[in-house]
């Protein structure tokens, strides 16, 4: 309720009458008038902030402060969604969420509609997605083998094509890439998120890292995926809502056992060490501030996309504050 209102409010019930009054009844309805529309008009002020982000455990572990409300913004709602990263990048073509997680490699082809903030990516430090296989291949001989990628719009399947162009894949979900190679459906499979701990245990062989690839090409981190803001909420809606991911990120970077033990959840696979170890590897200080290295690794990323030919159109990187 606004000041003005309480005020008057106040006021109102000092100068009652007596209840059986029938002044009494009029003001004590004129009373409530005035709270149910200043109410009413205080719900319309909480505008939604549609949030989407992966089911995995380091995106669980920045978006940590924002889920459990332990980072507010007044007058705004945060609610989230969760789906894997490939409906991720296909919904930000239409627009869907205000705020989405997506793939560098989609950037391109979102970026009319959304700007990139400039916190919450997920950069590999000379590691990242790994092309794995039943038996030992050298990475030359990927070029006779089909591959199972988890979608043709993540950054895993760009820096792939970028190290093979002609080799041939075909789209699996991501959580399902592991068992496909196991079971002899693929020769190999390009793996992302939690699986780059796990495929040992079940006795598959590293072909080739990308982000180490990355790294001896380019001598720069391999940027993975990013967090998008739309850009029709305007700049100082979109500044808001960055620096409240930033302190969810910071939240969770300062209280990192409780932001552990939610992320957990998610950690599929992954014993309590090795979720630890995952998480630290894609959330850290470069969350918080890709650096100006991080940020001309997102530039090169998608020059030479469009350079070989994957992207069809030139990025324009815009950076949120």
């Amino acid at each position: 309720m606004s000041g003005a209102n309480r005020k008057w409010v106040r006021h109102q019930q000092k100068h009652l009458l007596p209840m059986n009054s029938e002044t009494n009844f009029a003001s004590s309805r004129q009373i409530w008038r005035v709270v149910k529309e200043d109410m009413s008009n205080s719900a319309e002020e909480i505008r939604e902030i549609k949030v989407a982000h992966s089911p995995d455990s380091d995106d669980a572990f920045m978006f940590y402060g924002l889920a459990t409300n332990k980072i507010r913004v007044p007058g705004l709602r945060f609610t989230h969604t969760l789906t894997d990263i490939e409906t991720l990048n296909r919904k930000a073509m239409e627009g869907v969420y205000d705020v989405s997680a997506i793939s560098f490699h989609a950037y391109p082809y979102v970026q009319d509609k959304y700007a990139l903030m400039a916190c919450g990516g997920s950069v590999g430090e000379g590691y990242g997605p790994m092309v794995i296989s039943s038996r030992s291949l050298s990475a030359e001989e990927l070029a006779g083998v089909k591959v199972a990628v988890p979608g043709t719009l993540t950054t895993a399947y760009l820096v792939l094509k970028l190290f093979a162009p002609e080799i041939q894949t075909e789209v699996v979900p991501f959580d399902q890439i592991i068992d496909a190679v196991n079971d002899g459906k693929y020769e190999a499979g390009l793996i992302i998120h939690e699986g780059q701990l796990t495929y040992a245990k079940t006795g598959l062989h590293k072909v080739l890292d990308l982000g180490k690839w990355w790294q001896q090409q380019t001598n720069l981190p391999l940027p993975l995926g990013g967090n998008a803001i739309k850009r029709d909420m305007g700049s100082e809606l979109q500044h808001t809502v960055t620096v409240a991911l930033r302190d969810s990120i910071q939240y969770a970077l300062d209280n990192r056992e409780e932001a552990l033990q939610y992320a957990m959840q998610f950690a599929r696979d992954l014993d309590a060490q090795s979720a630890d170890k995952f998480v630290g590897m894609y959330v850290n200080e470069r969350t918080i501030d890709y650096g100006a290295d991080g940020r001309e690794a997102v530039r090169l990323l998608l020059d030479k996309g469009y350079q070989s030919g994957v992207i069809p159109h030139p990025g324009r990187v815009d950076w949120v504050e």
